[in-house]
């Protein structure tokens, strides 16, 4: 089988990501009228340029062990226009699952939690990446190269989702034609994901195809306007403090806990905000006060 030669998607999209949010600041100042914090859009360009930098050892790494998988695989999938289709489908039904599990299960949250950690919702935003995540979440993609993807086409795909979702993150487009909010990610599903307000919590996981989240039960329209940040915010523009404030809660709650090793241990994989003594409040907590609350005033 040839293998064509993909160059860094990433890499080149660099000079479009720095005039896409110049132009957002300007409109942002001069349209909106509105304030742009330019310490938080610091952060946020800071952690993308830390991920990338750490990328270039992650995703060497990454392709190495799918290389190694691949010598498993069950079929051989060409590099073909079908195949290139099929993937696309694929993939993002992983990154859903991702994603998903990403808010549901702590040891995932404390890398994803960056992207969270802005109250701000712009183009910057979406350059706000993790620092760790690479180092172990391209498990869930493993299973793509048994099927028989190759990993270079995987890694593209990667590359192309990530890029599909910077778009997103702007408060300056609204709505889209309706069939393309049914069927795709856009600004507004994805302002919603970045919300705190509780019927918003743990919504719209969608990374291009917005049809997971509706197939799966986790899809919320946008409705009120979105309150963004983190339930509790860390309140800090120190990039290191922003990469691994969760990494430290999380094991300070394993090692100091007052209870059973086995309690400690689910402070890994249970949701974020859970507690061994269920004294916790969890995102569907909070989502149950304010349908309960929506209820007693209709």
């Amino acid at each position: 089988m040839q293998i064509p030669e993909i160059p860094n998607l990433i890499h080149y999209a660099i000079p479009f990501f720095i005039i896409t949010v110049i132009i957002e600041v300007i409109l942002t100042v001069r349209v909106k009228l509105e304030k742009y914090e330019f310490k938080d859009a610091a952060t946020s360009i800071t952690m993308g340029l830390g991920n990338v930098f750490i990328g270039l050892f992650t995703k060497g790494l990454t392709f190495g062990i799918f290389l190694f998988l691949y010598k498993y695989r069950l079929f051989t999938i060409p590099f073909t226009w079908w195949a290139w289709v099929l993937l696309l489908f694929a993939e993002d039904f992983v990154y859903y699952w991702n994603h998903r599990i990403a808010h549901e299960s702590r040891l995932f949250w404390a890398s994803h939690v960056v992207h969270h950690s802005s109250t701000k919702y712009n183009l910057s935003t979406a350059l706000r990446q993790t620092w760790s995540g690479s180092f172990y979440t391209f498990i869930f993609w493993a299973p793509l190269v048994i099927i028989g993807f190759h990993p270079l086409m995987i890694l593209t795909q990667m590359s192309i989702s990530l890029l599909y979702q910077y778009w997103i993150h702007t408060e300056l487009i609204n709505k889209l034609p309706k069939w393309f909010e049914a069927i795709f990610n856009t600004p507004s599903h994805h302002r919603v994901h970045h919300a705190t307000n509780p019927q918003y919590l743990d919504r719209n996981h969608a990374g291009i195809f917005i049809i997971w989240d509706k197939l799966f039960g986790t899809f919320e329209p946008e409705v009120e306007k979105p309150i963004y940040g983190l339930v509790t915010n860390i309140n800090t523009y120190n990039p290191i403090k922003v990469a691994f404030i969760e990494w430290y809660n999380m094991f300070k709650d394993v090692f100091t806990s007052n209870t059973s090793l086995n309690k400690r241990f689910l402070y890994f994989f249970k949701p974020p905000g859970w507690k061994h003594d269920g004294s916790g409040i969890l995102s569907e907590d909070l989502r149950k006060k304010w349908e309960e609350k929506q209820k007693n005033n209709t």
